[in-house]
């Protein structure tokens, strides 16, 4: 027996997985500790019953998913408005070099990912799925990069990116303390801004929103992607395949900067809110249907490259994060920040820093360098470079 959803069908639902990941979150803590998305939560339980009911009841969905593309594209639009060149520059120098530090890590997890695929005789692909595009770029990435490998013959790529992504979020929250703490411990750093209040007036500040400003945001969101598909093509004429997804990024990173002119004004508190709610209902589409069968085969060839790029993300942080930002306490909560985000994603190094922070003494300049430098660069580098592993190994 087949069940059939339509469009509006298939979103409906979509919609009530969220919520039920929503729900599971925020009752089991571990979830919330950990920053397991939501869509993650309900999309995988969907994805369990799924199995059990087209294996053991001969009873299977079939979903139409032709709206998560639409919200995929417009999600990586918003994403492009975080890619700011004036803010960029606020970082000064030691931010130029944080730069350079997170976009070659992306180059190297895709070397071990793709090296270990060789052990294992599995599609090399696989090895950039679990590479920067699980655990530098998130469960969204991915799932936006997931058809695009499997296009190119690598297996159940989506599937298995997101067992990636997840295991990164849990892995980029255990391990950063952990090494920061050493760190601190062997050279003796202390903060120096210990028993100083550092303040920021603009934290409690509420921004209103209101229905104009949201409609005025999509529309610069729109227009933004309409952009990003010229830049898209442009692209493509290289003669290097990008995905959609990467066109779209551009084109909200145009107009973010043309906005930093001032040749017009944007509200990033509605883009974000946009972009929140197309991110939710992207990943819970995508992960409805997940295969997750696929997972049993490849169980020990996943382990190991994810045990491999935990290690040298711990090993690359502590070598080169902590000596490049100046060996001293600001450069140790950078390197806890670093593991987040190199395995998991932003909440990730807001929260180990937040713990190093909260017990030795505040790091302002980490926390303004870090999150945004990670944020715009690998954004903006991680989709290049997967595409330029995707063309590697096609």
């Amino acid at each position: 027996m087949e069940l059939e959803l339509d469009m509006l069908q298939t979103l409906s639902v979509a919609v009530i997985v969220y919520l039920l990941g929503v729900f599971i979150r925020n009752k089991i803590s571990l979830f919330r500790k950990y920053f397991i998305p939501a869509p993650v939560i309900g999309g995988i339980i969907f994805s369990v019953l799924s199995l059990i009911f087209t294996k053991y009841l001969n009873f299977t969905i079939s979903l139409d998913t032709t709206l998560q593309d639409f919200f995929m594209n417009i999600f990586f639009t918003t994403v492009g408005f975080t890619v700011s060149v004036k803010i960029l520059k606020q970082s000064g120098k030691q931010g130029l070099v944080l730069g350079i530090i997170a976009v070659i890590l992306l180059v190297f997890q895709n070397l071990i990912g793709v090296g270990l695929t060789k052990v294992f005789n599995i599609h090399p692909q696989l090895g950039v799925a679990m590479g920067s595009t699980a655990m530098s770029g998130g469960v969204g990435s991915a799932v936006a990069f997931g058809p695009t490998f499997e296009a190119n013959g690598a297996l159940n790529a989506t599937t298995i990116g997101t067992a990636a992504a997840t295991f990164g979020l849990l892995m980029g929250s255990l391990v950063g303390g952990p090494v920061a703490k050493r760190l601190i411990d062997k050279y003796q750093l202390k903060s120096a801004y210990t028993n100083k209040e550092i303040k920021n007036d603009d934290v409690n500040k509420e921004i209103v929103t209101d229905n104009v400003k949201i409609f005025n945001s999509a529309i610069s969101i729109l227009i933004a992607a309409g952009i990003g598909t010229v830049v898209g093509k442009i692209l493509n004429m290289t003669g290097v395949t990008f995905p959609y997804y990467v066109g779209c990024l551009f084109g909200g990173a145009i107009v973010r900067n043309l906005s930093d002119i001032n040749l017009f004004e944007i509200r990033m508190k509605e883009i974000d809110m946009i972009g929140s709610v197309s991110l939710n209902l992207f990943l819970s589409l995508a992960l409805m249907s997940l295969d997750l069968q696929a997972l049993v085969s490849l169980a020990l060839p996943m382990i190991v490259i994810l045990l491999s790029q935990t290690i040298f993300m711990m090993l690359y942080a502590s070598f080169v994060t902590f000596k490049a930002m100046g060996k001293d306490y600001e450069a140790a909560v950078m390197v806890a920040g670093h593991c987040g985000v190199g395995l998991g994603q932003t909440p990730n190094a807001i929260a180990n820093m937040s713990a190093i922070i909260n017990q030795n003494g505040p790091a302002p300049n980490a926390w303004f360098v870090l999150p945004v430098i990670t944020v715009v660069l690998i954004n903006l580098a991680n989709p290049l470079i997967i595409t330029f592993f995707i063309n590697m190994f096609s």
